[in-house]
């Protein structure tokens, strides 16, 4: 890269007296980039109702979106519904989704999952983030998923990838923290986004996350924010 491309970055990263007003102007034009970049994101589980998406979100912990898509057609098929999951043999569960690890706390989190959906709710997934949050293994972050994918109502999950590009980018004040909190994290973002962009930004932030600002080794040099990106080198 020329020293005259090299000068241009730099004048446009920002500085450490970065203002907020500044910032959130920032975090406008970068996102405008990742709609360019990644203009139809969707959720990357594989679904065809929110009682699917539910059992697949919590399927998702430690593990790929990828994997969980491998077994979940056989657990749908096998229990679709919340009742039929409920009374499941857990050693057959079990058996089903085995290759995800966790297998046995995993199935032990469905089938008490499935009984409060069936006895709570009459086998319906719940609309609000209170009563999906009041579901066992269910906290904000998986509510978030439904409620954005199943519903379409506004929700952003923060997972590992939302935290790390959001921290990158500096596009919270807690940049610095190591471990962050994703409640204080969600707030902080959505604050300066329109409802209607919530779950697109969580899916744009997370696949470009996983394509380009990797944990590791980030692909600054083909990164499409690198003219702006406060941690670029």
């Amino acid at each position: 890269m020329d020293t005259e491309e090299n000068q241009r970055r730099e004048s446009a990263r920002p500085t450490g007296r970065e203002s907020a007003a500044a910032r959130r102007a920032r975090m406008h034009e970068e996102y405008a980039v990742l709609c360019e970049v990644i203009p139809e994101p969707r959720c990357a589980l594989d679904f065809n109702s929110p009682l699917q998406l539910l059992i697949a979100t919590v399927l998702s912990a430690q593990t790929t979106d990828k994997r969980v898509n491998t077994v979940t057609p056989a657990l749908f098929a096998a229990y679709p519904t919340a009742a039929a999951l409920a009374a499941a043999n857990p050693q057959e569960v079990e058996d089903i989704i085995h290759p995800l690890g966790f297998y046995r706390a995993k199935t032990k989190h469905l089938l008490g999952l499935a009984a409060a959906l069936d006895e709570r709710f009459d086998g319906e997934v719940p609309r609000t983030m209170e009563e999906l949050t009041s579901l066992p293994g269910v906290g904000r972050k998986t509510a978030n998923v439904v409620l954005g994918n199943a519903f379409g109502v506004p929700g952003f999950p923060v997972d590992t990838h939302v935290l790390r590009v959001t921290g990158r980018l500096r596009w919270r004040a807690d940049w610095r923290q190591t471990q962050p909190d994703p409640v204080k994290v969600e707030r902080e973002i959505t604050a300066c986004f329109d409802p209607s962009d919530w779950t697109d930004l969580s899916h744009r932030l997370i696949l470009f996350g996983r394509a380009t600002c990797h944990a590791r080794r980030p692909d600054c040099a083909d990164c499409p924010l690198n003219d702006t990106c406060p941690s670029a080198p």
